[in-house]
């Protein structure tokens, strides 16, 4: 098949590349517009992959998504371009609304026209795949519930009322225009090559460098963790299997505190690291408390039974498993974080000179 993958120089992007390449004899073209986040160095022991192409493109950019649609004629698109970080999306609301939402739409219309232009044959086999979050629905506030596919939206920030806008034109262009979509709604995904303003690898890398690990509020806010390349199986089987009109929630059984999270990092890491920094004797020692952030949900809990149940899905990392190979990853991996760190890499990734 010819899977078109926006965002794919993305954290979960380039990890569902990666294992599109590995593991089938699928041909990817990534569309991504390289915005700080997306690192072509994440895809770089596939790049020279005969059944890989880049393009350099944006979603909000119309015409160009037609062009990518004319050249590139898929048989599956797996839209995960978006900004998605929370803390971003208050301090500049504006382009999560532009990417995400405008985005979303531009890459749907030139969907529904290709799709219109296909074979019946090749109709039956075409899929648009939409990739949003768990945090549409809002935070749970109990310790029993979770969520499930049914969970009315109820966005609090707006990175993830933006996802929810564009989760609803995806099922609206299904059913209006009978377009074949899915959408999956993952859990918080941790793993190698995570840009390091995120809770792991920024806690991670400031351990490193002896900084301040700082954590919101009391640090009781709940997560679902989900190891990124569990995900990555999963958003490839669920793009695959054409559950046309589905929604599957993707989620990791994994339920921690954020201060358990941050307290699990540094334990791993005073076993790793004998010479710590700063004189410390143990990492925990960094963990300072700082401010909540405006409009904080408490808790995230996917219930992954759908998936489980009809496509056979199940994590194959547990949390500790999980977090040992990320902290791992990152303390055998310099170069890239290193890079990523003093801005060397947007160099190569804009195609300028180092």
């Amino acid at each position: 098949m010819k899977i078109l993958v926006t965002g794919g120089a993305g954290f979960i992007g380039s990890a569902v590349v990666r294992h599109i390449i590995s593991s089938t004899q699928d041909q990817v073209h990534v569309v991504d517009s390289l915005t700080y986040a997306g690192n072509l160095e994440s895809l770089s022991s596939v790049a020279e992959n005969a059944r890989y192409s880049f393009s350099r493109a944006d979603i909000t950019d119309a015409a160009q998504m037609d062009e990518e649609f004319n050249n590139f004629k898929p048989d599956i698109v797996m839209h995960l371009a978006a900004e998605s970080h929370v803390d971003r999306s208050i301090d500049g609301p504006s382009a999560f609304i532009n990417t995400n939402i405008l985005g979303t739409y531009n890459l749907l219309e030139s969907a529904r026209k290709h799709y219109i232009s296909l074979s019946d044959t090749k109709k039956s086999e075409f899929c648009f795949h939409h990739i949003s979050t768990d945090e549409v629905y809002g935070d749970l506030h109990g310790t029993d519930d979770f969520f499930t596919e049914k969970t009315p939206y109820s966005p609090s920030s707006p990175y993830s009322a933006s996802k929810a806008s564009s989760d609803h034109l995806v099922r609206s262009w299904h059913r209006t225009y009978g377009l074949p979509t899915i959408v999956t709604n993952c859990s918080n995904n941790y793993g190698p090559y995570h840009f390091p303003e995120k809770l792991i690898p920024l806690t991670i890398l400031n351990a490193l460098s002896g900084k301040p690990l700082t954590v919101y509020g009391n640090g009781e806010q709940i997560r679902d963790w989900l190891y990124v390349e569990d995900h990555a199986r999963a958003l490839y089987l669920v793009a695959t299997s054409r559950k046309i009109g589905e929604t599957f929630n993707i989620g990791g059984h994994n339920e921690r505190k954020n201060i358990e999270v941050v307290q699990t990092i540094c334990s791993i890491l005073d076993k790793l690291i004998v010479e710590k920094p700063n004189g410390i004797t143990n990492f925990s020692q960094l963990i300072t408390f700082v401010a909540d952030r405006p409009g904080h949900d408490q808790r995230y809990a996917i219930d992954a039974t759908k998936i489980q149940h009809i496509l056979g899905w199940v994590p194959m990392e547990t949390f500790e498993s999980g977090i040992e190979k990320t902290v791992t990853w990152y303390l055998n991996n310099h170069n890239w974080w290193e890079r990523v760190m003093d801005g060397s890499y947007a160099g190569e990734r804009l195609g300028l000179s180092k």
